[in-house]
């Protein structure tokens, strides 16, 4: 439990650490660049992960609740594996995911209403006139992109032909890298997951 409880903390850290000075230092659309691979850019995100959105305010209030019922449910996985001390790397892999979860759910519920927009300012984090949003109506804070190859598409391609294109288009945030990482690692290896080992309860029936 110890190790789960650490991956899951570090990665709160550093996810919401990154994204209060991401809000508090630039305005939304600002950029540094570190190299010409790797960008800070300044997005906010009111619906899924990698910017992807989800339908108006309603769809973002269904969108903010199924997240807080998703964690549930996983958190509840991640304690039945801990208890029945499943192979590390399975655990490990569902931290990575509910940390992640957890990270994009802290910005939804809780940014409208601690923080001011960040529209041409620095937002202001619990300013006294209130936030830009209401309860479960804030926006994620995504700042990571990665544009690793620009160009065109070869005249001769289908559809696509002379179309300018970069990969990797998406913006993210740690937690976003998180979910994709677990879930990577998972599907991975999952195999081994689930045949290496077995739980406590099965290791007793089979003693007797």
């Amino acid at each position: 439990m110890k190790k789960s409880l650490l991956i899951i903390f570090l990665v709160l850290l550093a996810d919401q650490v990154l994204k209060i000075w991401i809000k508090t230092n630039l305005y939304l659309g600002e950029e540094i660049h570190i190299t010409d691979w790797f960008i800070i850019h300044f997005t906010e995100n009111p619906g899924m992960a990698f910017g992807m959105e989800f339908g108006g305010d309603y769809g973002k209030l269904a969108l903010s609740l199924f997240r807080i019922i998703a964690v549930g449910g996983i958190g509840y996985y991640l304690f039945s594996l801990v208890k029945e001390d499943a192979p590390a790397g399975l655990t490990i892999s569902i931290s990575l995911v509910f940390a992640g979860a957890v990270g994009n759910i802290i910005d939804s519920v809780f940014y409208g209403v601690i923080f001011t927009d960040s529209f041409n300012q620095l937002a202001t984090l619990f300013p006294s006139e209130g936030g830009y949003s209401g309860f479960l109506y804030g926006k994620v804070v995504d700042m990571l992109y990665f544009p690793l190859i620009q160009g065109h598409f070869p005249d001769w391609m289908p559809l696509w032909g002379g179309d300018y294109f970069i990969f990797f288009r998406p913006v993210f945030n740690i937690a976003d890298s998180s979910i994709s990482v677990g879930i990577a690692l998972f599907f991975l290896f999952q195999k081994q997951f689930f045949s290496v080992g077995k739980t406590t309860s099965e290791r007793l029936e089979s003693d007797n």
